[in-house]
């Protein structure tokens, strides 16, 4: 099985699951999604400062259209990784509570997560559930 590079797990979250709250998604993919949105963020943010003469500070119109066309994906991906390990996607309602709320999330974020199928789908490591038929024969 050939291992997927950052940039494939950024592209198949916007194209194929845009808007999908349902299943779970491993570690790797969320924090892939995570780690390019958070540089193609910055590099707007530079242009939005540098070329467009937005206040540094301020956000400028490019970072808004960004910030509203990743809203949903964002929340999405958040969800399906606390169902990996077992939780709500509504625990991201936590991000309400600035500082404790946010720590706690990003513990959740980075907790691995259930080896064994859940309440919220199959396990996205091993989902043919190869490991149990190797224990078969």
């Amino acid at each position: 099985m050939e291992e997927k590079s950052i940039f494939e797990y950024f592209k198949q979250t916007l194209t194929q699951n845009y808007a999908n709250f349902e299943g779970r998604v491993r570690r790797k993919e969320f924090w892939s999604f995570t780690l390019v949105s958070f540089i193609i963020s910055i590099v707007l943010t530079a242009i939005d400062t540098l070329a467009l003469d937005t206040p540094l500070g301020e956000d400028g119109i490019l970072i808004n259209i960004f910030n509203l066309a990743f809203f949903v994906p964002s929340i999405a991906i958040g969800t399906r990784r606390l169902h990996d390990i077992g939780k709500s996607g509504w625990m991201q309602l936590l991000y309400f509570f600035i500082i404790i709320g946010w720590v706690w999330l990003l513990i959740l974020f980075f907790t691995e997560g259930h080896a064994e199928n859940n309440d919220y789908g199959q396990n996205p490591k091993n989902p043919e559930d190869e490991l149990e038929a190797l224990g078969t024969e």
